[in-house]
């Protein structure tokens, strides 16, 4: 017979951190819930403590600041993100990355497939891996299918850079990190980005740091 579990239900943890202050505290890679997958979303919270919960999500994600956030990345094993870009970024970056702004969404149980062959390469980084970022290829277009958080269906395609937040997030939520995709050789400091590889695209960087884009 096993020893029985002490874990508090997810919506008592749930309970436990919205009662300890906002904005909740980001876990950073190294922590075992970022690896571990997500259970899907199936009323484990009831829609009061869903509402506060993402709102929760929302305060955080705003703080950090960054442009989604999953629920692991505050240590709640659910499949459910939320993602929010104003895109302050100037024309020729938005024209290069496709990164134009996008409203604050709720994305529960998603998933993602790509559409068509294109593959876009960019410097990503990560509130749960602070102070780095890599280049990581990704599918330019993608099918993002899921319910938002009034469990109403999204299938919907997705381009540009809105394609690789809903990528990265939803990669949360299979406990992957971007790093697992990333070019090895592109992994940067915010620092030496910032000083060197600002440019719309890696080009330079790929040149500089001898590795290949797609």
């Amino acid at each position: 017979m096993g020893t029985p579990s002490h874990r508090p239900p997810l919506a008592e943890r749930v309970e436990q951190l919205l009662e300890a202050g906002l904005p909740l505290t980001v876990v950073a890679a190294g922590d075992p819930v970022l690896r571990q997958g997500t259970g899907p979303y199936d009323g484990q919270l009831g829609p009061g403590l869903l509402a506060r919960f993402v709102e929760a999500l929302r305060i955080t994600m705003r703080a950090a600041p960054g442009v989604g956030l999953a629920a692991p990345q505050v240590g709640v094993p659910l499949r459910i993100a939320v993602i929010e870009d104003p895109a302050p970024v100037p024309e020729e970056v938005r024209v290069a990355r496709g990164r134009v702004p996008q409203p604050f969404r709720v994305l529960v149980n998603p998933a993602y497939e790509p559409v068509g062959d294109a593959r876009a390469a960019f410097f990503e980084g990560c509130l749960s891996v602070p102070g780095w970022q890599a280049v990581v290829a990704r599918p330019a277009e993608v099918r993002l299918t899921g319910q938002d958080e009034r469990g109403l269906a999204l299938d919907e395609v997705v381009t540009g850079w809105p394609a690789r937040i809903v990528q990265h997030e939803t990669d949360h939520l299979d406990g992957v990190l971007y790093l697992d995709r990333a070019e090895p050789r592109s992994l940067s400091s915010h620092q030496a980005v910032a000083e060197r590889w600002g440019q719309p695209t890696p080009r330079e960087a790929a040149r500089a740091l001898g590795f290949e884009l797609p």
